[in-house]
Parts: C-alpha cells; structure tokens; sequence
C-alpha cells in the first residue's frame, strides 16, 4: 500500500509539471498578426488576449515594451512578463500626436479620444467636430503636458512617442496609475512602414482584422500607383528641403521623403547619402549640386514664390524656381493652421506617391486633384 501510494504521487507530481508551460512555451502557442512592412513593433494573439511589442519605441533606443491587451475576463497566465496590462477594447484614450488621429478615425473609434496636447494642430473634420463640442480637452504642448488635467480625465491609456528616451512627463503620467505606451510610427522609413502603425491601434480598439483590412487597401493603392509610375520614360531629378538659419536641411537618401521620389519614378539628388533626420548643408553646396534639377519639393516654410525670393534672390539661379517647379504640402492646412500632411500622411502614403506623380509625370494622371502638393504660387 505505501509502494502504491508513492507511486500516485510521483504520477501526480508528474502530471502538475508537465501541465505547467514556461514563458516560452507559452509564447509559441499564439498567432502572429502580419506585420509585413513596419519594424517597430510585433504584436502576438493568445485566446482572450494579445502581446503587443514594441521594438523601436525611439531612434536607437536599447529597451523594448511588452505591452499585455487583455479582454475582460480572460484567463492570463501568470508566467507571462510585460510593462503594462490594458483592458481591451480600450474606452477613453489620449495619443499625442497628429499621427495618431487618422489611424483612430480609419477604425471608426474617434469617439474614444478624451484629450489630446495642441488641439488647433488637428485638421480633421470629424475630429474637429468633437473638439468644437467639448468632447475633447486640450492638454497643452506635447514637451509641457498639463498633466494635471490628463490626470482628471482618467484615460485607459496615453499613447505617447520620444525621440530620446521617455521623459519626466511620462513618467509621472506611469506614476499615477495610467500607462503609457510608446508608439514609433515616425521611426519607420518606409512609407507602407509607417502607414502599417495602423494595426497598433487596432490591436488597442480590438479592431485587428479591420485595421489588416484598411492597411491592405492603402498597400494595394500605393503599389499600383507605383506601377503605373513606372511606366513612365522620362525620369525627372528633385531637390527636397529647406533653409533654417543658414543651413539647408535635405532628406537623407534612405529617408521616407527619399522613399517617395524614388517610388514616383524620379531621381533624387541626394539618393545615395545615408544617416537619420536630415543632412545640414551650406546654401551654396545646395545650389552646386541641385541648381539644375527640375522639381523643387517640400521648401519649407515658404507659401509663394514672392516669399521664397524675398528671403534670398539667389533662389532664382534654381532651374526649378525659374520654371515654376516648386511644389509644397505647407498651404494644404486645416481650419486652425495644422498641416495635413503631417496629420495624415503618414498613414495615407499612397496620397503622398500620387501626388508626387501628378507632379513628375502629369500626363499619367490627368486631371488629378492632389491631397497635399500644391505648386507654389
């Protein structure tokens, strides 16, 4: 009887070991929604639950977060390891960027915006309409947060984004019991890239398969306005960029600007530089290496030829400016002064490359109204 009665339990000691799974084992049980262009982040669905990771919250950033997106209810194991557990579908949520809102619209989840730091930088009409009824509370700038205010509103979550590291503002946001999670979409190079963070919020909304649909939508339009770029013969070479305090700031040749004339089927004088942010020139070194390229795009600041020359006349020995070639994003702008080609943009890059296309080979498009680049005028 004492043989039998160790021989159960070793069996019953056995049984509980091989029912209990390591963290790893665990991890290999879920499905990998596609993420197929975007390098920042991964996100990993579990019955009842998904892992959100984000691999590049910042440039060169040494961490990563494991976000835990939890419905209610669900049954997690304890073994699983992560920075902050969010209840699914989140209700009540502030992001910080313009970046963000389109991506909240698209899944037709606006309404779940509590607050946001700039208000009079958002364009969109719809969001608009619930700034101007009150449904959205204006929480500063995004370096000087009112995190008293963000604090009142007892938001889900803040999704927020760093270029160096996550500072005092977030930090005491995290303190108060609200998580923070850090969204990279500006991190991305490629435009599809960026366009992609759409499943991040889709992830968040528990909309994942309607954020999957709505990226295919944006992927397939951006690659058959590639293909039909293509096509044409001529290749056209473009400057990008602009004067800051005596100092001309190109985009770097593996650049999302860059992304977009190459895409367009047009060649960019600075293709072949390589670095983050932009390269800082001498105006003259700009002009030896661009003054003969055709198109002008992206000048800054300037709204008018008249604005552009005042600032300098030596922007006349450009072959662009003499021939009326510069184009800019900066005079598409919404009721409150906020560019639209910031706010939407990233997550519509398929507008951006048709554009650029309208712009480079007109008579592949005719009669193209464009979304953003309008010629100086």
């Amino acid at each position: 009887m004492k043989y039998l009665f160790l021989i159960f339990f070793s069996f019953s000691l056995l049984s509980c070991k091989t029912e209990r799974k390591t963290p790893a084992e665990i991890l290999q049980t879920g499905d990998t929604i596609s993420v197929t262009h975007a390098h920042g982040f991964n996100i990993v669905q579990y019955q009842g639950y998904k892992l959100l990771t984000v691999k590049d919250p910042w440039p060169n950033a040494d961490v990563t977060y494991t976000y835990l997106l939890a419905e209610e209810g669900s049954e997690i194991p304890r073994e699983l390891e992560f920075h902050h557990k969010i209840t699914i579908p989140v209700n009540k949520i502030v992001v910080t960027s313009t970046t963000h809102i389109p991506s909240l619209e698209a899944l037709g989840v606006e309404s779940t915006l509590t607050g946001f730091p700039g208000l009079d930088y958002v364009s969109s009409e719809k969001t608009r309409i619930l700034i101007d009824s009150g449904k959205i509370t204006e929480l500063g700038k995004n370096e000087a947060i009112n995190t008293e205010v963000l604090i009142s509103l007892d938001p889900s979550l803040v999704v927020g984004f760093a270029v160096n590291g996550g500072g005092k503002t977030f930090s005491t946001i995290e303190k108060s019991g609200i998580p923070v999670l850090y969204n990279g979409d500006w991190t991305e190079e490629s435009p599809l890239g960026k366009a992609e963070w759409i499943k991040f919020f889709g992830a968040l909304c528990n909309k994942s398969d309607q954020a999957e649909r709505l990226f295919n939508e944006v992927e397939n339009s951006y690659n058959e306005a590639k293909e039909l770029a293509a096509q044409a013969t001529h290749v056209p070479t473009v400057l990008s960029g602009s004067m800051y305090k005596d100092q001309w700031y190109v985009p770097y040749g593996n650049s999302w600007s860059a992304r977009f004339i190459e895409d367009a089927n047009a060649e960019y004088i600075y293709k072949e530089t390589r670095g983050s942010g932009s390269m800082a020139l001498a105006f003259e070194s700009v002009l030896s290496d661009a003054g003969n390229a055709d198109f002008w795009i992206a000048p800054g600041q300037f709204g008018s030829f008249k604005q552009l020359i005042e600032s300098s006349t030596h922007y006349n020995r450009f072959k662009a400016v003499k021939n009326k070639n510069v184009f800019t994003y900066s005079n598409t702008i919404g009721n409150t002064g906020g560019v639209l080609y910031y706010e939407l943009g990233p997550s519509r890059p398929d507008l951006i490359l048709k554009d650029l296309i309208s712009i480079f080979h007109p008579s592949l498009m005719p009669g193209y109204e464009p979304a953003f680049f309008k010629p100086l005028h």
